[in-house]
């Protein structure tokens, strides 16, 4: 895990050590929107992925929310245009940005 963050999120346990240390930062919500993401992705059924997003919307990305994730204003108003038709990549570009964000700000 210390030779690589991609190492490290690709690892249940890394992830789980990682999310721990997260956790110690006050920014584990990016570990669980970041999560919840990789789970999107595996849906098939338009049902469930409608389901998932608009949860992960309202948990993550919503400005009410008590675990908003911190997007910038770009990513947010595709964001909101994709909700429109929520898909498995509705997230990918917070996603990214996320996990940008926890390797920079983040991993030691």
């Amino acid at each position: 895990w210390a030779q690589s963050f991609d190492k490290l999120m690709k690892s249940p346990a890394g992830r789980n050590v990682f999310r721990e240390f997260l956790r110690t930062e006050y920014s584990e919500e990016n570990m669980l929107f970041w999560l919840a993401c990789e789970e999107l992705k595996t849906e098939c059924n338009k049902h469930t992925i409608d389901e998932k997003a608009r949860t992960i919307y309202e948990d993550y990305i919503s400005i009410l929310s008590p675990k908003e994730v911190s997007l910038d204003s770009r990513v947010r108003e595709v964001i909101n245009r994709k909700m429109q038709e929520p898909s498995s990549h509705t997230f990918d570009d917070a996603q990214l940005q996320i996990y940008t964000l926890m390797h920079r700000d983040s991993y030691p």
